[in-house]
């Protein structure tokens, strides 16, 4: 469906036939894979910490206040893709769609210090490049069963009855809703027998601006023989992941890329640690990058015939944050 670096796809085929271990990194197009065997992580410049692997080194001190400051886009150039989005949801081009910007940061931390002090279910440093700290776990695949856990929807914490607002939310629960059926669908393709075993779980996002609640769901299925093994093929049925783009995938994908007018780069990719039988992954989202002498911080919402410009403005400013306790 999308154009591949299929190379590095079937590399991760045989390497995962094989039960070697590796840990892969694949950006938003999929123009870009990388393949790290586990002897060659840390001399790669990448630090890694998992729920099932972790690279990480001693935590460097840090005896000053944290400084952050973020310097967000105004209403009107965010309106302008917002409105072209609409239009095409509107012309019924696209019932969902990502849309997602890029805001300059200044901090007193390098990103190997966010790294260390951001506290989050998946992390990584790339090479002084990136970071990020994602609470979004992809696929997992756990012998013959693969499970995805699409994130869409999040709430302000400390506003009163926040977890029912935010699962009776009209807009959030269509726009759940939507990704669920995007992603049991894509799922699909590589699974028989595929089921929603979860709907609207609530995680807690503890962080050092503000606390929030994030909805997800959990889908399973077990994997066509064709499939079995192939963690390269799987992953290039599945990409780009369904609830960081939206809905249908390639229309929506022509829509996201006029309206964003920036490369998002491997921000919205996915990357993954195989341990020679299971396979863990997430969506590289809570991303910081460095341009030159610059950070930026890529972040954005789901965008429905429901959305409101306002909300949807306070939504990608509210994800510029770092989750540390």
């Amino acid at each position: 469906m999308f154009s591949m670096n299929h190379q590095k796809f079937m590399e991760m085929d045989e390497l995962s036939l094989r039960k070697v271990p590796y840990f892969f990194i694949i950006d938003f197009l999929a123009e870009n894979v990388e393949v790290y065997l586990e002897n060659e992580i840390e001399s790669s410049g990448l630090i890694i910490d998992f729920q099932d692997i972790s690279t990480t080194k001693s935590k460097p001190e840090l005896h000053e206040k944290i400084k952050w400051k973020s310097f967000p886009e105004n209403l009107e150039s965010f309106k302008n893709g917002f409105d072209f989005v609409q239009k095409n949801i509107q012309a019924g081009n696209s019932y969902l769609a990502n849309y997602t910007r890029k805001t300059k940061i200044e901090t007193n931390l390098t990103l190997e210090e966010i790294f260390y002090r951001a506290d989050a279910k998946y992390k990584v440093f790339y090479k002084d490049f990136f970071v990020f700290f994602s609470p979004e776990t992809f696929v997992k695949i756990m012998d013959t069963k693969i499970l995805t856990y699409p994130m869409k929807g999040t709430i302000d914490a400390s506003l009163e009855n926040a977890v029912e607002t935010l699962k009776n939310d009209k807009k959030e629960k269509a726009e759940h809703y939507t990704v669920v059926d995007l992603l049991r669908n894509d799922l699909s393709i590589v699974a028989d027998n595929v089921q929603v075993d979860a709907f609207q779980h609530i995680d807690f996002i503890k962080t050092e601006q503000k606390d929030l609640y994030a909805m997800s769901s959990q889908i399973s299925g077990i994997l066509k023989p064709e499939f079995k093994g192939k963690i390269g093929s799987i992953m290039q049925e599945l990409l780009p992941a369904g609830s960081i783009l939206g809905a249908p995938k390639s229309k929506t994908l022509e829509i996201v890329l006029a309206a964003e007018k920036y490369n998002r780069g491997y921000y919205t990719g996915v990357c993954g640690w195989f341990d020679g039988e299971n396979l863990d992954s997430c969506v590289m989202i809570r991303f910081i990058e460095k341009e030159g002498n610059h950070l930026y911080f890529k972040s954005g919402g789901g965008i429905t015939h429901m959305s409101k410009l306002e909300d949807e403005y306070q939504e990608m400013k509210n994800k510029i944050y770092v989750p540390i306790h």
